[in-house]
């Protein structure tokens, strides 16, 4: 009896073991498989409100490529500070940002979402990346000539050195893909020879970022001069609609666009008001160019504003509904985003804990 208790006993330990086994098993593949995942990192200064172009433009591929990608999204407030700021304001708007980013269907639960200067590793970084950066380097940077001629009068070496900040943001995170528009690609250039240069002094120590080309969204313009781009910092509110708008602002700016003497929809660059109209027809009914044009054939203008400024206040609704929600609960949305930082300093001290080994900093 004791005999046959004793090999029960061994073989239900000897279960129990394989049990444990196996569980680990399927624990190293879900983390090896949570870790040969990608990392993306992108993110969006609150210098302004966020508009629809936003939306169409970096948001909507945000939302996808959290899906398959390890994602890494900030609010940039430490760059925002090159230029003269409102200290409430600023606070005011780092905020809003975040909560559009939700708003817009970025999953806090599923990518890293957090504000810059709740990661103080960035600007720790930034320092060491200086300390490898020539003059020469950052005096060519394009945006730099740009903006010390739009801001003459605070021409400072944040302005300088803003590039190198935004490396030390990438690298950080052993970044794989970095989503860039035109105006950003000399400076992931220099983030990229500032990871090499690293390596090459230090032994391996950064991933080298490659750019992400997006998938090019529907462009949207001005509505007051549509040769140029909708921007935030506009000083025409009338030209930008806002994701934070009303129905009504969205329907006012819609009717008073600018469009041509005649009265015929239809897609020209000879006739750029009504093709951005006709723009933001497409986003908001997701409707071919074609399409509108049959639907409108003969109506005039009239009857077409008013359906573009209908469709646009539909589709920006639920985005404004959910983003007010935020903005009045937000112990809840400060929380998301002290945990967002957590998890993002946790990837940003083992990065910069390496590097103050290799460059012979104590640790102890």
């Amino acid at each position: 009896m004791n005999y046959r208790y004793n090999i029960f006993e061994i073989n239900y330990k000897k279960l129990n073991l394989q049990r444990i086994k196996l569980t680990k098993i399927r624990k190293d593949m879900e983390e090896k498989n949570q870790v040969e995942k990608k990392v993306i990192l992108s993110g969006i200064q609150p210098s302004g409100k966020l508009h629809i172009g936003h939306l169409t433009g970096a948001i909507k591929n945000w939302v996808k490529l959290q899906q398959e990608y390890e994602c890494f999204y900030t609010i940039v407030d430490l760059h925002a500070i090159t230029v003269k700021q409102n200290p409430a304001e600023l606070r005011r708007r780092t905020l809003e940002t975040a909560a559009l980013f939700i708003a817009c269907g970025v999953n806090p639960e599923i990518s890293t979402l957090f504000i810059q200067s709740f990661v103080p590793e960035h600007t720790q970084l930034a320092w060491v990346l200086n300390c490898f950066t020539g003059m020469g380097e950052c005096s060519r940077m394009t945006q730099f000539k740009d903006k010390s001629a739009a801001h003459s009068e605070n021409i400072n070496i944040g302005l300088f050195s803003y590039p190198v900040l935004m490396a030390a943001d990438i690298l950080l995170y052993q970044t794989d893909l970095v989503p860039v528009g035109e105006d950003q690609k000399q400076h992931l250039e220099l983030t990229r020879n500032l990871a090499q240069r690293f390596n090459f002094h230090y032994s391996d120590t950064f991933k080298i970022p490659e750019p992400y080309i997006e998938k090019v969204g529907a462009r949207v313009m001005s509505l007051q001069e549509p040769s140029k781009k909708m921007s935030k910092s506009d000083d025409n509110d009338k030209a930008t609609i806002f994701l934070s708008d009303t129905d009504e602002e969205i329907k006012s700016k819609i009717k008073r666009a600018v469009t041509d003497s005649d009265s015929v929809v239809k897609m020209s660059n000879e006739k750029m008001g009504i093709s951005n109209l006709m723009t933001l027809y497409h986003i908001a009914k997701n409707m071919s160019f074609d399409d509108i044009e049959k639907e409108f054939a003969g109506k005039g203008y009239g009857v077409f504003k008013s359906a573009v400024a209908d469709a646009v206040a539909d589709y920006i609704r639920p985005v404004r509904e959910k983003y007010l929600d935020l903005m009045n609960n937000k112990k809840y949305l400060e929380e998301l985003l002290t945990a967002g930082a957590e998890k993002a300093r946790k990837r940003a001290f083992k990065t910069l804990r390496k590097v103050y080994k290799k460059i012979g900093f104590v640790q102890f």
